[in-house]
């Protein structure tokens, strides 16, 4: 894919992105929710599963020169570990009937 000139947007058919071409290069991606991000991130968080020769033939983001360098930031985070037992404790309640 072709980059995107610089002042336009294009928008994905299959992720439904936005991405506006920046001078220099450094395109900037609009998501649906949250903040612009960069095309290393929408590859992170999308493109890469594409699976089919057709997906990713529609797909604005394969250009691996157009996306740049991967940073561990740009992938999902893991969700926190939550301790459920404490939790748990601070339920019991002193002088509730039980079951």
């Amino acid at each position: 894919m072709a980059a995107i000139p610089p002042g336009t947007r294009q928008r994905c058919s299959l992720c439904q992105v936005e991405i506006q071409g920046m001078p220099g290069g450094a395109d900037l991606v609009h998501f649906s929710q949250g903040a612009p991000g960069t095309r290393a991130k929408l590859w992170a968080r999308v493109c890469q599963y594409l699976r089919s020769d057709e997906q990713k033939g529609q797909c604005l983001n394969q250009d691996a020169s157009l996306r740049g360098t991967v940073q561990r930031s740009d992938y999902y985070a893991e969700a926190p570990v939550i301790d459920l037992s404490a939790m748990a404790g601070s339920l019991d309640t002193p002088g509730d009937p039980v079951g």
